[in-house]
């Protein structure tokens, strides 16, 4: 799943060494929270008009996680 984060985010930015994601462990509702920090150059090519690349990004994250009945949360800082 973090590999998946991290190729999708790093072919929408200019830098992808810049590109990194820490996990953390479920909560309490077996929740995956995944933070992806890019360069402050590239928040707006991944958070993208009114938000919708990062919509697009957590829904494809939500798709592959319900297929190994997992349940994740991506958070860009």
């Amino acid at each position: 799943m973090k590999d998946l984060l991290v190729s999708i985010a790093q072919g929408l930015v200019e830098d992808p060494e810049a590109v990194t994601v820490t996990v953390d462990e479920p909560n309490d509702e077996g929740v995956v929270v995944y933070h992806l920090h890019v360069g402050e150059n590239d928040m707006g090519r991944v958070i993208g008009k009114q938000g919708r690349i990062a919509k697009a990004i957590r829904v494809v994250m939500r798709a592959a996680a319900t297929r190994n009945n997992e349940k994740v949360s991506v958070e860009i800082d």
